[in-house]
């Protein structure tokens, strides 16, 4: 039987980390995976507990989690509504807290336990960091990954940014204007080389799979050939029609994966079972 069971943990600045594990009661000695969300996402976006049933119907442990800037308020966690929380993120922040559930997991489940790592978008670029330097990441799975975290914003925005210390960015789905703090491209800018993620793929020498979409509207498919290009030891696999998110979508109520979001998880399994 597939269960799921919830966690908590102390993420950066003290603010909690909510996040759950997916498996199969049957089979509980399974391989990890470590799902990072998106910008703007969270672990309970759209289809993504259908893919955790997914991978915990075929034999693996699917851990997931809400970064704890991510405006997803822990006491009522449906959507991004804390944006106090939102506007104060960093890329730093995230780090930690990426750092903050591998350690959980290593804790629960023991150091030999290898983690394989799935990031979507701006998860993506933060899971291709983690995995340069993180030598408990078995497998590198990134879907629709950015190469630039500067990407997720104008640049033309940076002065008013610099001047007034706040710009917004739009909630697509919503039409919410979200603010981001100025502490955010500090971060970039303080912390350039480590932030890097072309260097970081650069230095990825784990099996890694990049997924992208040829009809990703937010990320360009030109972006998975720079990551490829960077670590020629990577695999590319475009998803032919798929959007930035293959065909999923806030709130998600059918009960079975979207067809391209079933077909990445297909390609991923594969990757993942081989030797």
């Amino acid at each position: 039987m597939i269960t799921q069971s919830n966690f908590s943990l102390s993420g950066s600045d003290g603010k909690l980390i909510i996040g759950d594990i997916t498996f199969d009661e049957k089979n509980p000695n399974t391989p990890i995976i470590l799902f990072v969300h998106g910008f703007k996402g969270f672990k309970d976006w759209g289809a993504h507990n259908l893919v955790a049933r997914y991978f915990a119907s075929n034999g693996y442990r699917y851990v997931k989690f809400n970064l704890s800037h991510s405006g997803v308020p822990v006491d009522d966690p449906k959507d991004v509504t804390d944006m106090e929380a939102f506007a104060s993120n960093t890329v730093s922040k995230e780090l930690f807290d990426l750092n903050a559930v591998l350690d959980f997991i290593e804790q629960a489940y023991g150091t030999g336990t290898k983690v394989n790592l799935i990031g979507h978008s701006r998860g993506g670029g933060l899971s291709i960091i983690e995995a340069a330097n993180d030598l408990r990441i078995n497998k590198l799975i990134t879907w629709s990954a950015i190469a630039d975290f500067n990407s997720l914003w104008k640049k033309e925005q940076e002065a008013e940014w610099k001047k007034t210390g706040k710009i917004f960015v739009t909630n697509a789905r919503t039409k919410e204007q979200m603010p981001l703090n100025i502490t955010l491209l500090e971060d970039l800018q303080e912390n350039a080389a480590a932030l890097n993620i072309i260097d970081a793929a650069k230095r990825i020498n784990i099996p890694w799979l990049i997924i992208h979409g040829d009809d990703d509207v937010n990320v360009p498919i030109e972006t998975a050939q720079t990551l490829a290009e960077a670590n020629p030891g990577s695999r590319l696999v475009k998803i032919e029609g798929a959007n930035h998110v293959y065909g999923a979508s806030q709130p998600y109520t059918n009960e079975t994966l979207p067809p391209l979001l079933f077909k990445v998880c297909e390609k991923v399994l594969t990757f993942l079972n081989e030797e």
